[in-house]
């Protein structure tokens, strides 16, 4: 007896039935959680607001490309540096009013949660025009092919890229490591065990856990360290000297909603708010995007080979190849960007984590990933979750920074690796040397931003470009 076609997996135009469509869309939802929530934890971002942007960027992305490309849109670690720099530089905080500038260096000394709206905003500019790289990559595919995308921007530039965003970050991971509660008045080291705890069981999470499971490092990892920092409040007696939970009064997370139910204690939404105006953004974020490009084309190219494989086995040859789409893919990221930063989320890209779950359980089904973006937007507007979410203490992000940050810079050796870059070319190391230095000199000699002729260059854009044109020139007189 044949199997049910269903026990196969399903194809991105087939749609489960209705409890297994919830149950694969809660899944999706849970998977992409633990990443998007951290980026705006560590941003400063408004969780709620973060969360909702997900899921409304999700669903235009599905409706941009046709509801042919089953990907999760979520926020991207990729930006952090260089929001955090904006924010917090002097060109920004001048134009701050005094008390969202007292804000914004209460954020700084981790005495506050969140940034003020009116450091968001400008960052806001700088995330919806960073875009427009992704939809520039998306038309030069559509039109030129491929190729012409890796002659701009091949591995040996891309890589190096990856590298200095996670190595640029790599204090502020022990910063946060080390950081209690503001409350906290115990002994200091007890924050050590915190982060420890948290690291080293996401690392064995990631490491041995299989199925799904094996999906969810992050979301374990944090439940570990929180479970530690309880474990020592009770043993400390439940007092100040033993609490580094950070609670976040509901009055500060409603504060600033959009519309709230009554006091906001159950239903807030969350806070949204336009972009304002930024050169400096502009200069500071835009170029990141150059580094999401080759991450989210990697995912096209995984996604066709896995749901080519569920087609041949049930016998249903796919009407279209995913891999075509790849222009698509680029242009509804570039726009995701746009949709989340018009409204105040962080920039962010496809998913890995949705692709890994789809893989596993071969569901590639386009309506789950709607149903899934539905949820998204529906939690975001529960206060006590969120407030929940605020309470994690410092320690346990810290302990998963180290783990990320570092990861998106080993990502970068993998996709020189994975492309077969020329170690021993002189061309490739004059690149990569000059965009290593320049990004990861630039943030410990000058703090992220560069002088140079009287303005300040971001170390990651500054190097991003640099690597560009110095490639460009390079590449003149090339036979290929």
């Amino acid at each position: 007896m044949n199997k049910p076609t269903e026990a196969l997996g399903y194809l991105p135009e087939e749609r489960p039935t209705t409890w297994k469509l919830f149950l694969y869309a809660l899944q999706q939802v849970i998977v992409m959680f633990p990443a998007t929530v951290t980026v705006a934890l560590i941003t400063g971002f408004q969780v709620s607001t973060t969360i909702f942007a997900s899921g409304l960027a999700t669903l235009c992305f599905i409706m941009i490309t046709g509801r042919k490309i089953p990907l999760y849109y979520g926020s991207s670690f990729a930006y952090l540096t260089a929001i955090a720099g904006l924010v917090t530089s002097e060109a920004i905080v001048a134009k701050l009013s005094p008390e969202a500038a007292m804000q914004v260096a209460m954020w700084q000394n981790g005495e506050i949660a969140t940034l003020p709206i009116e450091a968001v905003q400008y960052a806001q500019f700088g995330i919806v025009m960073s875009g427009f790289i992704s939809i520039a990559a998306g038309l030069l595919i559509k039109f030129c092919g491929a190729k012409a995308v890796e002659k701009i921007l091949p591995a040996s530039i891309t890589g190096p890229i990856a590298m200095i965003i996670g190595l640029t970050l790599a204090g502020n991971a022990l910063k946060d490591a080390y950081a209690p509660s503001v409350t906290f008045e115990g002994n200091v080291d007890l924050v050590w065990v915190v982060s420890l705890a948290t690291l080293l069981s996401t690392i064995l999470f990631s490491r041995y856990l299989k199925g799904f499971l094996g999906q969810l490092p992050l979301l374990l990892g944090a439940g570990v360290g929180c479970l530690t920092a309880a474990i020592i409040y009770w043993v400390g007696g439940s007092t100040p000297a033993s609490n580094l939970f950070d609670i976040m009064a509901i009055d500060s997370i409603v504060e600033s909603s959009t519309w709230k139910l009554g006091a906001g204690g159950v239903f807030a939404l969350p806070s949204f708010s336009l972009p304002k105006f930024s050169l400096e953004a502009l200069i500071a974020i835009m170029p990141v995007a150059l580094a999401t490009i080759p991450e989210s084309t990697a995912h096209m190219y995984q996604l066709d080979i896995y749901v080519n494989d569920v087609a041949k086995k049930k016998g249903k040859p796919m009407k279209y190849k995913l891999i075509d789409m790849l222009d698509r893919n680029l242009i509804g990221d570039g726009i995701g960007d746009m949709i989340t930063g018009l409204i105040g989320g962080p920039a962010g890209t496809n998913y890995g984590e949705n692709i890994s779950t789809m893989a596993i359980t071969k569901v590639f089904s386009v309506p789950v990933l709607v149903v899934a973006a539905v949820i998204a937007m529906v939690v975001s507007c529960f206060t006590p979750l969120i407030q929940g979410i605020y309470a994690i203490p410092t320690a346990v992000i810290g302990g998963l920074e180290i783990y990320l940050f570092g990861a998106i810079a080993a990502q970068g050796i993998a996709i020189m690796i994975d492309k077969g870059v020329d170690m021993f070319s002189s061309k490739n190391i004059a690149i990569i040397a000059s965009i290593m230095v320049i990004g990861v000199g630039g943030n410990y000699a000058f703090g992220g931003n560069i002088p140079f002729f009287g303005a300040e260059i971001p170390c990651i854009a500054g190097a991003a470009i640099f690597g560009i044109a110095l490639n460009l020139i390079l590449s003149i007189g090339e036979k290929k």
